[in-house]
């Protein structure tokens, strides 16, 4: 008789919205949202499936949590698990360790939450072979260090489940957190590693383990794109496994650039765009799509497009409407005039290479730019200043796409006495 546990991670519950879309109230209420209906749906999939446990490999919760409705709605989902006899095992990741809620709510007995200090628990059931299931969790937001050796050594004659919450050796928009390396796991004699941290799903397996990032079940911003999923987890009666991925966000976020430059005029132009559009939502299976639209190519209607995004934007979300559950995040325009594709030449081309070369890379400049972000940023609400980015890095990558949007418009609007 097989073992079967469902493994996510990253769930990330009631976390603050961090898009554009927040002046769309009805999206901002979809994404507020999301989270909660993505867990119900790993909830959910556990009853389908009649599962034997629900693994959650840390950052269950999104940092400071203190709203007890958050609670609420945890205890109930897990109920509803305790009730149909799944059990479930949780570590806490370096969210979870900032939140009030990790230490304060009260589960039911079929919950482990496994401590700052590492547990096996061993299950001997019915038809299978013995699972021996450990866990340790971040006692703090930091852990610098491996947390592998701390973990115990595998239970013999058991097939060993590890549950950790690591960075692995480092990956781009995550900081470091209990950094190991694929090879350290392979050879810790751990029949499959349950991790979590990474947003990004990855399955590494060979004759002696399967590593599995989930990824996580819900993205809440355009940062987070793609098909978000869990793992279905079968161990056979030969303790061989099987990973099956299994599709959960409610509402998928996606890239979406479109080459205009076919088209000779407005109506066109907008038909080019939604085509796109169209495609896009018939290849995404979530109930929901939230594009972010990058229009490019060479087009006569450049200077136009950056004038008049707003305009693009309001006739997109027309057409999502119409197209069914597709949502406008941002639209953007690169689009050039005709004959300023690798060129230079003529005094446009003069000012183009003076902005790109010598204005937008000079200290000066940063530095302006810089404190005028900062400024708007000291503006907005606390849960919302991530909007910039959410860390340094992104920060001066996000800044550094103003610059550019801003040359682009400068040159657009040069031209403008050809098109208006």
């Amino acid at each position: 008789m097989a073992y079967r546990f469902l493994h996510t991670a990253d769930v990330h519950l009631d976390s603050p919205l961090k898009t554009l879309a927040l002046r769309n109230p009805e999206l901002s209420e979809l994404l507020g949202l999301a989270t909660r209906r993505a867990f119900i749906r790993v909830v959910d999939l556990c009853l389908e499936e009649q599962v034997d446990a629900l693994v959650l490999a840390g950052d269950l919760y999104d940092g400071d949590q203190t709203s007890m409705k958050t609670a609420r709605f945890i205890a109930e989902q897990l109920r509803r698990l305790h009730e149909a006899g799944i059990r479930t095992f949780i570590i806490r990741g370096n969210h979870d360790a900032l939140s009030k809620i990790t230490t304060e709510l009260v589960m039911p007995d079929t919950v482990k939450v496994f401590g700052a200090s590492a547990e096996a628990v061993v299950i001997d059931g019915a038809g299978y072979s013995p699972i021996a299931i450990h866990g340790l969790s971040f006692a703090k937001p930091h852990a610098p260090q491996s947390l592998l050796r701390h973990y115990a050594l595998p239970v013999p004659d058991a097939v060993n489940i590890g549950i950790m919450h690591t960075s692995l050796g480092g990956s781009e928009k995550h900081d470091l957190y209990a950094p190991c390396s694929v090879a350290d796991l392979q050879q810790s004699g751990f029949r499959y590693w349950a991790l979590g941290h990474i947003h990004k799903r990855s399955v590494v397996e060979d004759a002696a383990s399967v590593i599995v990032m989930p990824g996580m079940p819900q993205g809440r911003d355009i940062n987070e794109d793609g098909p978000k999923s869990i793992s279905l987890v079968t161990i056979r009666d030969d303790r061989s496994i099987v990973v099956e991925e299994r599709p959960t966000a409610v509402a998928q976020f996606e890239r979406l650039a479109v080459d205009v430059s076919g088209a000779t005029d407005w109506k066109g132009m907008i038909g080019e765009v939604s085509s796109g559009l169209h495609k896009l939502r018939a290849s995404v299976t979530a109930e929901h799509l939230v594009a972010r639209v990058q229009i490019t190519g060479t087009s006569d209607l450049a200077w136009r497009l950056r004038r008049d995004l707003d305009l693009v934007r309001t006739e997109l979300e027309t057409r999502g409407t119409l197209i069914g559950n597709l949502w406008i995040d941002k639209v953007q325009s690169v689009c050039l005039p005709p004959g300023s594709v690798n060129s230079r030449s003529g005094a446009a081309g003069e000012l183009a290479a003076i902005m790109e070369d010598e204005v937008t890379r000079s200290e000066g400049y940063r530095q302006e730019l810089r404190a005028i972000a900062e400024e708007l940023r000291a503006q907005l609400p606390a849960e919302l200043r991530e909007m910039f980015g959410s860390d340094e890095v992104s920060f001066e990558e996000n800044l550094a796409d103003v610059a550019r949007d801003g040359s682009a418009e400068v040159l657009a609007r040069l031209r403008r006495e050809k098109v208006d």
